[in-house]
């Protein structure tokens, strides 16, 4: 339980840091209000839809696709979902068969397709 208090903070602090960095976005919640472009956006929303559905192997196949075209907006969907998957219960990741330790892995994935190889590192739980 602790341990996972600990990823969950890790993993918020750290995606508001790099929102930060890369897209100037220095908001105290990461919504998908503060996407600009609209049908990004909507992207966002629909794989959120899909996360509340307790689809998210679905949602996370469909953002890695998305993500494997180096498109920069893309990154930034990516990080928020992640965002607000991290956001959710213990219970409801459970029920859904995820962990917070598949959270940092998909932020590690999505870092590395980016070559962020120094903010993926950040986020290496073998440190933990």
């Amino acid at each position: 339980m602790l341990q996972d208090d600990y990823i969950l903070r890790q993993i918020r602090e750290m995606v508001r840091a790099v929102m930060k960095m890369l897209f100037n976005v220095n908001a105290p919640e990461l919504t998908p209000d503060v996407i600009e472009d609209a049908d990004a956006r909507t992207v966002l929303e629909n794989l959120l839809s899909l996360l509340e559905d307790g689809s998210i192997d679905e949602a996370e196949n469909q953002l890695y696709e998305m993500t494997c075209d180096g498109d920069r907006q893309n990154l930034e969907i990516g990080l928020i979902f992640y965002y607000i998957l991290n956001a959710k219960s213990d219970e409801f990741l459970e029920e859904n068969n995820f962990s917070r330790e598949e959270i940092m892995t998909g932020i590690q994935d999505l870092a590395d397709r980016y070559n962020l190889s120094g903010i993926a590192e950040a986020f290496r739980t073998d440190v933990l």
